[in-house]
């Protein structure tokens, strides 16, 4: 029986110096152009043939010694807007650029765990894709791959993602069956009015009062409108109108975003969105624009994924450190449109250290992650993909 966590902890310093080069050398959405060529390199030296995809993205293969299923691999790549503010060897060497979410350690396990297999692949019935996603932080790099085929030739039968979590320490993991992240909808909205004297409204149309009912008129959509039994959040985040405080200004213009937990609560909101913008502003004798965007879907778990993953995660790190996420977050991941189109598992692997103070969230200045997470990460990735490929 291969021991997948001392071969991981015997490439540790391997793994320590990628994740450290990539997070010195941070690049943004579709700039991940170093990001991706360290990649290739990596692979050409390996052995294992890839193809580029999406502008900066890659999809690579290892072939196992017998015909069989494909297990497919991720990891995305990009970094953040971020000043990095630790004060470290490898903080980042690129301005107001940053690894704040802990892409770069995703990379380096999968590469780690790309080394491991491909020098186990005899031993696997079937294959192992290996994608690497750019742009994740932004328009979701995934769904340009799955459009380019990434699931395709060999068809990927099933697929595993992770990522870093700072509540939970390095050697724990957490796992959910059914929904695990939020789907979200960004909009804009302009309300028009009629500009005119701060002194005369009622030779104006105010859009600034508009406005302010506009935002009050939401929050019941959550709180009376969507079941409480499933998370929703509505937050306006930008209200932009008016340069004096005597003039009341032609338009004003809000930006916020739709967060929920269902297919039926997405589309409902939706609807009542615009449905409410039309009243209010109908009744103050405005008008109105609105853009809905569809981001990013909720991300859906499959139950026989996650006890895969939950069996192979207990022999790397015990039963008692893989802890049952009871929740979803409220937060996107762009993992899911591919768990749209494939059975998946993504879970949250620890990387927290109260003791050297590694207790900063993600997207934050001064992010970092425990590196001994590094091994744990790799060993759980290979022995999820050889479980599926070795099991009858």
């Amino acid at each position: 029986m291969i021991d997948f966590l001392e071969e991981a902890k015997a490439i540790k310093k391997e793994l320590v110096a990628w994740r450290r080069d990539f997070h010195e050398n941070p690049e943004l959405g579709f700039e991940e152009w170093r990001t991706s060529g360290v990649i290739k390199e990596f692979l050409k030296n390996e052995g294992i043939p890839y193809t580029e995809v999406a502008k900066t993205g890659i999809c690579a293969v290892i072939k196992g010694g017998q015909e069989g299923k494909t297990i497919a691999l991720r990891a995305d790549i990009d970094a953040l807007p971020i000043q990095d503010k630790k004060s470290c060897d490898y903080k980042s060497k690129v301005q107001g650029k940053m690894h704040a979410c802990g892409h770069d350690a995703h990379t380096t396990i999968l590469l780690g765990a790309a080394k491991l297999l491909n020098k186990y692949k005899s031993e696997l019935k079937g294959n192992v894709k290996l994608l690497f996603e750019p742009a994740e932080e932004t328009v979701g790099g995934s769904r340009f791959m799955i459009g380019e085929g990434v699931l395709e030739n060999p068809k990927v039968d099933v697929i595993i993602g992770l990522h870093v979590n700072e509540a939970l320490s390095a050697g724990e993991i957490k796992i959910k069956k059914g929904v695990v992240n939020a789907a979200s909808n960004p909009f804009k909205i302009k309300i028009k009015g009629k500009g005119g004297h701060g002194a005369e409204p009622h030779n104006a149309i105010d859009p600034i009062v508009m406005a302010s009912h506009l935002v009050l008129a939401l929050q019941p959509l959550v709180s009376r409108e969507i079941s409480p039994v499933n998370p929703a959040v509505i937050t306006v985040g930008s209200i932009k109108g008016g340069d004096a405080e005597n003039v009341i200004p032609d338009e004003v213009t809000l930006k916020g975003i739709i967060r929920t937990m269902t297919t039926e609560d997405r589309e409902y909101a939706k609807k009542r969105l615009e449905e409410i913008t039309k009243s209010i502003t109908t009744a103050f004798r405005g008008d109105y624009e609105i853009k809905i965007q569809e981001s990013y879907p909720c991300l859906y778990n499959n139950d026989d994924m996650v006890d895969l993953v939950s069996e192979a995660a207990a022999k790397i790190i015990g039963k008692e450190n893989v802890k049952e996420q009871l929740a979803p977050f409220m937060g996107v991941e762009s993992f899911a449109y591919f768990a749209m189109e494939r059975n998946a598992a993504f879970y949250f692997l620890g990387i927290g250290n109260k003791e050297r103070n590694i207790v900063s969230p993600i997207h934050n200045a001064l992010f970092d992650i425990d590196e001994d997470s590094l091994p744990v990460g790799v060993a759980i990735q290979c022995q999820s993909a050889f479980d599926y490929l070795t099991r009858e």
